[in-house]
């Protein structure tokens, strides 16, 4: 019997696409903990989560199995269940659409937008392409294969049943899903290309650019060639071989060929108005290719988005929104 199938059913439904929170009561063998609410109190003490928090219980929020209401002076239960929705603030809808590449019965991928995150992280929850899409196709269960960067557009693959999770997942895992991206930067004739790029990349919790240790072993491979050439820009073609994060953005900023529109490579702009859309970071997931684990067909597929600063460079520069968008 796997583990989940010994987690009870939520009580609650999704809400704009997101499940409720899930929490497990941890062992108490000193009794520190005689009522629910003291738990609680001390585990998010300190944080913004606190007052949230004894609002839910208050208003009845906060369930058990069952479906059944809890409140802060009810009594410990080491290894019980709870589940609650947090209250989210309003956040800057993305006005930009997710067309459906591919959709079957087992598997979905979609073109994302520029500006739109993949799943719900920070302060981006309910904007994201998964609860978007769980409430625009009406998938519930729906849930992400891999994940592409907020500032990324392109293809990203979904899972629609939850049986058929953890195959479509293993294929980014085990990279047997051959990626190409685009991207636009500075056309430089003294960069010798094609080339294959290889870092030490390390992401550090909290900090927004990525860290390259050049004495480190590397464990960041691309492949960097150049497509095309127009009035000083160059369209890149990019295939990574493995999937660490702003793999692509730092390996294009360390050949002094930052790409188009990147607010933390190779400098980080500082804050960010959420609601500016404009100059989108021009990088595109372009295609791709796998065979399916579940019913062993050949897949291709390609992305039918454009990069702007490549078909209309005075729009780009000029914030002027793209028009595949």
């Amino acid at each position: 019997m796997s583990r989940r199938s010994h987690i009870p059913p939520a009580p609650l439904p999704q809400q704009s696409g997101i499940d409720p929170v899930r929490m497990r009561l941890p062992p108490d063998p000193e009794g520190r903990w005689p009522v629910l609410g003291a738990y609680l109190t001390e585990r998010y003490a300190g944080t913004r989560g606190a007052e949230s928090m004894a609002r839910l219980l208050a208003a009845g929020r906060v369930l058990g199995v069952g479906g059944r209401v809890l409140a802060a002076g009810d009594p410990y239960e080491p290894g019980g269940w709870l589940w609650f929705h947090r209250d989210m603030p309003p956040e800057p809808p993305v006005p930009f659409p997710i067309r459906v590449v591919h959709r079957d019965d087992r598997l979905l991928v979609v073109d994302k937008p520029h500006f739109l995150a993949t799943t719900p992280r920070g302060s981006h929850v309910t904007e994201t392409a998964l609860a978007r899409l769980r409430r625009e196709l009406d998938l519930p269960a729906l849930s992400p294969a891999h994940r592409l960067d907020r500032m990324t557009a392109g293809l990203v693959m979904f899972s629609i049943r939850p049986e058929d999770r953890g195959a479509y997942q293993l294929l980014f895992q085990q990279r047997r899903v051959h990626k190409e991206y685009e991207a636009i930067a500075a056309h430089d004739p003294a960069v010798e290309l094609p080339r294959l790029v290889r870092s030490n990349i390390e992401k550090v919790r909290g900090v927004m650019a990525v860290v390259e240790d050049p004495d480190a072993e590397p464990n960041a491979e691309s492949l960097v060639e150049l497509a095309d050439v127009r009035e000083g820009l160059g369209r890149y073609r990019l295939t990574p071989h493995t999937g660490r994060t702003h793999q692509l953005r730092v390996h294009m900023s360390g050949l002094g060929l930052p790409i188009l529109g990147d607010p933390v490579y190779p400098v980080v702009a500082g804050e960010v108005d959420p609601t500016d859309f404009r100059r989108p970071l021009q990088l595109l997931a372009r295609s791709l290719a796998f065979t399916d684990p579940v019913t062993g067909v050949e897949h291709r597929l390609e992305s039918g988005l454009t990069l702007q600063a490549w078909e209309d460079r005075a729009g780009w520069e000029t914030g002027r929104p793209p028009r595949d968008h």
